[in-house]
């Protein structure tokens, strides 16, 4: 059994779908896949609708299933948490980003199973001390997030770094994830926080001027923020690489290792509907203004040091899928 927590968020149920694609092709021994997350009254439901599994578990009922099925667990991949960075409230964060993975990096621990889970590219702030993924505690004390979700993945890589400096148990593996800029299907329920191709497309297709945010920071032109996007189907296969090696244990980037700009990736959506692009510039919101980051990109060093060898989705790549594949279909789950 595979429990996915936030499976059925963006990332969780992209997870699910490869997890699913691997078993029915005969790559992988069939695993029983379980979900857990909030439906609640929306479409969310449809990112898990295509999918073969076990059970949906709410996760207040959570701790109740694991002892109940705590023999046939093998992994569990916890994806799920507050993941807005303009959520203003700290004590559901912390709830739901701290504790709930406290309480699964206990359980793993106690019981010798095994743990993927998701950090944050938002540890690092400005970018001012690189985007290499050290796990040293020198290292990861000196990172200053500019925003609470950003702090909250922090707080985790700091404890269990702790606790790996202590010499105290840890999980049967453990393995912790800095999601760079990650684009791609079944996003559609984020709101705010979708994607921009997602948020650009329903403009693109109508041939509407697609607008970027104005710099505020003299090193960058408008539309010139450099981020590392990195397609989805990237990141599944970076967790099945994890689970496929259960040797490997540590904090990992994961990105495609690039850094492009917000204007590349504008002209990526319009190029990819076929259409001339037409993008302008707008003022960027205040409460924004102190918290951007303006440069990421992800040190790609480790991961492949540690074995993982699959090449990066290119951005035009991926944004052509995502566009012609989903975006453009009337069914554009995955």
């Amino acid at each position: 059994m595979i429990i996915v927590t936030g499976g059925a968020g963006f990332i969780g149920s992209n997870i699910l779908a490869a997890l699913e694609r691997e078993m029915r092709s005969g790559e992988r021994a069939f695993d029983d896949l379980v979900v857990v997350d909030r439906l609640r009254n929306g479409d969310k439901w449809r990112n898990i609708a295509k999918r073969e599994l076990a059970e949906v578990v709410a996760p207040e009922r959570l701790p109740e299933f694991l002892a109940a099925n705590v023999s046939e667990i093998d992994a569990i991949v916890h994806m799920g948490a507050i993941s807005a960075t303009t959520e203003r409230d700290v004590d559901l964060i912390a709830d739901s980003n701290i504790r709930l993975t406290r309480f699964l990096w206990n359980f793993c621990r106690d019981e010798e199973k095994r743990l993927i889970f998701a950090s944050s590219a938002a540890t690092y702030g400005g970018g001012e001390l690189g985007f290499d993924d050290r796990d040293d505690l020198e290292y990861l004390n000196a990172l200053r997030p500019l925003n609470a979700y950003g702090w909250s993945k922090a707080f985790i890589d700091r404890k269990i770094a702790r606790d790996v400096a202590l010499g105290r148990k840890t999980p049967k593996q453990f393995v912790g994830l800095k999601f760079f800029n990650v684009y791609g299907p079944n996003e559609y329920h984020k709101g705010g926080q979708k994607s921009v191709v997602a948020h650009l497309y329903p403009l693109v297709e109508r041939d509407e001027e697609t607008l970027l945010f104005k710099s505020h920071n003299p090193n960058y032109r408008d539309g010139e923020q450099l981020r590392d996007f990195v397609w989805v189907g990237d990141v599944a296969n970076v967790v099945l690489w994890a689970l496929d090696n259960p040797t490997v244990s540590g904090l990992f980037n994961v990105g495609s290792g690039e850094a492009r700009s917000f204007y590349d990736l504008a002209k990526a959506t319009w190029n990819a509907a076929g259409k001339t692009p037409k993008i302008a510039f707008k003022e960027m919101p205040e409460e924004l203004r102190g918290k951007y980051q303006y440069y990421t990109k992800a040190n790609m060093a480790k991961l492949r040091a540690a074995g993982y060898d699959k090449l990066s989705t290119s951005l035009e790549e991926g944004v052509r899928i995502y566009v012609q594949e989903f975006l453009s279909r009337e069914d554009a789950y995955l």
